[in-house]
């Protein structure tokens, strides 16, 4: 059976918890509700797993906060035996219009500590990464208190339909790899 680690990023405590930085775990969570897993405290994050067409996929939203996001991903790739190839990281993307999803085989951090921190540790820029538009309405200088803010109004309308997309992708991403999936759901 092929293994996938899941890797949504965000950072714990309930004072981030809506906000646009902890995406990585809001979908994830939402991915897991779906198949009724459920999360449980283990060693640098909490952990659930699925099993979905012969795939078994291993999702982990990290404990370590953001910036060493890394240390939980290498740990979890070692103790599950996955390789770097079938890790799939989900992350916040100010590049992008709020809701855009893009998926991608490799890139830059981008200035995200979570990408920074897991480019170090692995050591490599190459993993595949589900990046989710939060878009870039802010001022000079207010980047963290946006990037940290909650979503607004116009954005909780949409936003669980966009997540819904991004959950539907992460399973294909298992199931019709990474190739396929960046086709069918770089355009939705």
């Amino acid at each position: 059976m092929s293994k996938y680690l899941i890797v949504g990023l965000g950072n714990i405590g309930e004072e981030y918890a809506e906000t646009r930085h902890n995406i990585g775990f809001k979908i994830i969570d939402f991915l897991a509700s779906q198949h009724h897993c459920k999360f449980l405290s283990s060693r640098l994050a909490d952990r659930a797993e699925l099993k979905y067409k012969g795939r078994n996929l291993v999702l982990i939203k990290p404990t370590t906060y953001m910036n060493l996001s890394g240390k939980a991903v290498n740990y979890w790739l070692q103790a599950e035996g996955i390789e770097v190839q079938n890790l799939l990281v989900l992350v916040d993307e100010l590049a992008l219009p709020f809701g855009k999803i893009r998926i991608g085989p490799k890139g830059s951090d981008g200035g995200h500590n979570g990408l920074k921190s897991i480019q170090e540790v692995l050591n490599t820029t190459v993993y595949a990464r589900l990046r989710f538009g939060i878009a870039a309405e802010f001022g000079k200088g207010q980047q963290v208190d946006y990037v940290l803010g909650k979503w607004n109004e116009e954005e909780l309308k949409h936003l669980e339909g966009r997540i819904k997309i991004a959950a539907e992708a992460i399973t294909a991403f298992s199931f019709m790899g990474l190739e396929r999936c960046m086709n069918i759901y770089n355009t939705k």
